[in-house]
Order: C-alpha cells, then structure tokens, then sequence
C-alpha cells in the first residue's frame, strides 16, 4: 500500500498549516482508496507557485512522475487548463503533477518559468519518499508555450528528466529557417518578450539560440504532436527539431497530424482519444 504525502495522523494539523501557508488561494485535499488529490500545493512564495499533485492507488515503485506545463503564450494560462490531461493520467495509474509558474512580464521571462519547474521538482524530490516515488525520475508533459519549455528544461536537465512529450510547442527561435519565415514576422515580438532581449533581425543575440529547444538537444527521448495547419506553431518548429533529433539519434516519435491546427486536444475529441491519450500513454509506459 503507498503512503500518503500527508499521513493520516497529522491531516487534521497538516491541512491546517498549509492552508495557512497558501494565504489565499484554496487549498484542499481528496483521499481516496490509497489515493490522494492535492490541490494548489505551494513550492515557492509567488501567488503563481502552486502544483497539483495526483496520486492513484496503485503504481509502481519506479514509476516516473508526469509533470505538466500549460500552455497561454508565456504569458497567460493556468494549470487547470491542463486537468482532463492529469485526470486521465490519474485513471491509468499514474501519478503526476500539474503546475502553475510566474507568467512573462517586465519582471519575469522564460528563464524564470525554467526556474519554477526546477523548484517543483526539487519540493516533490523531498516529498517522494512518503509517496514511495523515487527522486528525479519525471517526464515532462508541456502544451504550446509549455511545450517549449518542457523541451528545453528537459533537454538542459537530462539527469532528473527520463523523457519529454510537447503538445505543439515552438522549438526555434533563431536559425535561419525561422528568421526567414512569415512565422517569425508575427511571432517575433512575443518571442522578445519571452526571451528578455531585444529581437534584431539583422544582428540577432545569442539569447535566441540559448532559448530554442532546438539548438540544446540533448539524449532525452521526445515525443512530439504537430498539426499541419497550425498557425500559432508554424509546422516547419515540429517537423525541424525532429530532423535535429533524427540526426543526433536521439529516441524520439512525431505524431504529424492531417487536417490539424494547434492544441489540437481541445477542439478534436476524436484526434485527442485516438491519436493523442493512446501515445502519450505508450510513450510513458515504455
């Protein structure tokens, strides 16, 4: 039987304290038959730092945690986005978590949403052994914005990340490829903002490469879903990063979907129940 992140014993206090803790935000807890839900969870002291854990009843002791990112531009979007994603992880057995992270803004880029899934990761290494978990062992799950940055802390991070899964996430922001690109005439001012350096066609700053996924490849095995008409992750961002990867024989798998723009999980339930949930579930399971 799994132990609980919160034994019995002390859930009365324990709940208590943390809601304490978590100022305003709800808090709360559902326990199941040897399962657990935990809601709004804090790792760090900004109002955005808060994680959703989902423990199931049953898995094993080397089971790696799902940990997902959600999507919204860098700059906007919550966890609870992602939730039908988490719940049918919690329905197949697996335990993950689902995060919210500090949006972009004058004071926050991509290097501190990095920064997050690092603190995540470091408040559930300590919790792992009362889940009967083992430390360092995540795969990262991240859809469109949250894509990329599961790639690229995936790929900077390969000691606690077994394998990455990008839902439509962008992978370059600096070859050629994408300079040239229509895709980066109206991206580019996003990607500014995101990176925290001023975007210069002409002289671009290396800033730019240290922020694409694909310029940091490393041998984490990936997982990608890129729809052919997505005009919010132009399709050249899936299909170049698995060319990177094909060429630095790094396990990997492209779902290239017909027909399809982004996220497509939203708005496709026939895409997301035959195509999407069934690989992502191969893809952890193997």
């Amino acid at each position: 039987m799994k132990k609980l992140i919160l034994n019995y014993h002390f859930f009365v206090l324990g709940l208590i304290g943390l809601v304490l803790n978590s100022c305003n935000s709800k808090f709360r807890v559902w326990v199941g038959k040897d399962s657990q839900k935990i809601y709004n969870l804090k790792y760090g002291e900004h109002k955005r730092q808060k994680m959703d854990v989902f423990l199931p009843a049953e898995y094993p002791q080397d089971s790696p945690v799902i940990l997902i990112v959600h999507g919204g531009a860098w700059k906007y979007g919550r966890k609870e986005h992602m939730i039908q994603i988490q719940k049918m992880l919690f329905e197949n057995n697996i335990p993950s978590i689902n995060m919210n992270y500090r949006l972009v803004s004058k004071h926050f880029t991509y290097k501190n949403q990095l920064e997050d899934i690092d603190s995540v990761i470091e408040k559930f290494n300590a919790l792992s052994k009362n889940a009967e978990l083992q430390p360092n062992n995540y795969i990262l799950l991240g859809e469109s914005a949250g894509g990329h940055l599961a790639l690229l802390y995936g790929y900077q991070n390969p000691d606690k990340i077994k394998k990455v899964i990008s839902l439509s996430g962008p992978t370059d922001f600096y070859s050629p490829n994408y300079l040239n690109s229509f895709y980066s005439k109206y991206t580019s001012g996003t990607i500014q903002k995101v990176v925290g350096t001023k975007f210069n066609r002409k002289n671009l700053s290396e800033d730019f490469q240290k922020a694409s996924p694909i310029a940091n490849v490393t041998n984490v095995p990936t997982l990608l879903f890129q729809g052919n008409q997505d005009f919010l992750v132009n399709q050249k961002q899936g299909l170049a990063l698995d060319s990177a990867l094909t060429k630095m024989n790094v396990p990997h798998k492209l779902v290239f979907m017909d027909k399809t723009g982004h996220a497509p999980r939203f708005f496709n339930k026939k895409k997301r129940d035959s195509i999407i949930y069934p690989n992502i579930l191969e893809w952890i399971k193997n």
